[in-house]
């Protein structure tokens, strides 16, 4: 019934708001109650979330203020909140618990925290709890904000490997022009080429409002980036009815963008970019079988460890000769895995006083070579 298991849901202010100042409650009930049908079918839901800075205007009553950096942060830091109160009424209807994750590019593009940050997601669906994510505004710097939803939503996709990113806004989809100022523009059903055309990114128009941050042109750029990780993509009206269910249904609806690698291409690229690194594991044949039977790493398989590097780090598998076997991103780092290499899974919070996992290297962050 639903093709789409796993769907990263962007909603943009515009969608919110229904073009207003204000946040909808009746948008919002039917978004939430859209959601609530997905994860009822078994279906995993991350919703990425607009609004914090028009839900902190209308606390403050619409103030006019300088349209910089501090005073958008100040709304964030308003609206935040008074978004996740909402959120967690709307779902607390349907016994639906939520979370509020909120990001920063360097949470999720770093080694050392795209770990973090993907395990606490996957944890999190894992207990059927939906995260409810947007930007961390109110500290993110230049250097470390994504600056937009749409594209924080694409990396997001890409994190946890979601099936569908559906991007879901004010316009049915992407037309051949801007349609505001165009009677003839059309809407464009599906893209299949690697490489969206140029005349389609000439024609993708601005936000009409300063409530938003993007406009179609960061669509464009979350869809470009998600399909190119593995993920089908899907730019499609907020308020048309059902249109959330129908998408994770495969009915057509908006625009439809199809992936031009697989997650798993994607996943190795994030992995085989740092192929040349110095830190290397060396493992028994046991381990070495396991790995090419499709298991994780294990401390019972692990001989020397040579290099320094921190949990989150890519690390070179290699056997007893020296012969490259695999590289992955390791959940342990060099002073833990001295503690426990050799030792059995069940012993780690014992040697370490934590643990991060029975594996060293999750097979879902592995690659062979």
């Amino acid at each position: 019934m639903y093709k789409y298991k796993r769907l990263v849901i962007k909603l943009g202010t515009s969608t919110l708001t229904a073009g207003t100042s204000y946040i909808s409650q009746d948008i919002l009930f039917d978004l939430a109650s859209q959601i609530n049908t997905l994860c009822k079918n078994n279906c995993e839901v991350v919703v990425v979330s607009s609004g914090a800075m028009a839900s902190g205007r209308e606390a403050l009553s619409f103030p006019k203020l300088p349209k910089d950096i501090p005073a958008k942060q100040m709304l964030s830091a308003i609206g935040q909140p008074r978004l996740m109160a909402m959120y967690t009424k709307l779902f607390a209807q349907y016994n639906q618990i939520v979370s509020q994750v909120l990001l920063t590019r360097q949470d999720i593009t770093e080694r050392r925290s795209y770990l973090n940050s993907r395990n606490t997601i996957l944890a999190l669906l894992k207990q059927k709890v939906i995260p409810i994510i947007n930007e961390n505004d109110t500290v993110a710097t230049e250097e470390i904000k994504v600056g937009d939803n749409d594209n924080l939503s694409a990396l997001v996709s890409n994190l946890i490997d979601a099936d569908l990113l559906l991007i879901l806004t004010d316009q049915p989809g992407l037309y051949t022009s801007d349609p505001n100022i165009d009677p003839n523009a059309t809407l464009v059903k599906e893209i299949t080429e690697p490489n969206i055309p140029d005349e389609l990114w000439q024609s993708a128009g601005k936000p009409s409002d300063d409530l938003g941050t993007g406009g179609m042109i960061t669509k464009l750029q979350a869809a470009d980036l998600a399909r190119r990780s593995g993920t089908t993509v899907i730019i499609a009206k907020g308020n048309t009815k059902n249109n959330i269910i129908r998408a994770a249904q495969n009915e057509s609806v908006g625009t439809l963008f199809r992936p031009t690698h697989s997650t798993l291409e994607g996943r190795k690229r994030f992995i085989l970019s740092d192929r040349d690194t110095k830190n290397i594991i060396q493992i028994d044949n046991g381990a070495i079988t396991a790995l090419k039977n499709g298991s994780s790493l294990l401390p019972v398989g692990i001989i020397s460890i040579r290099g320094s590097f921190e949990r989150g780090d890519t690390v070179k598998l290699t056997d007893q000769h020296n012969v490259e076997i695999a590289l992955g991103l390791t959940n342990y780092s060099t002073t833990e895995l001295n503690k426990i290499s050799g030792k059995q899974s069940v012993d780690i919070e014992s040697l370490l006083g934590y643990n991060y996992g029975e594996e060293v290297i999750h097979r879902d962050q592995l690659v062979m070579i």
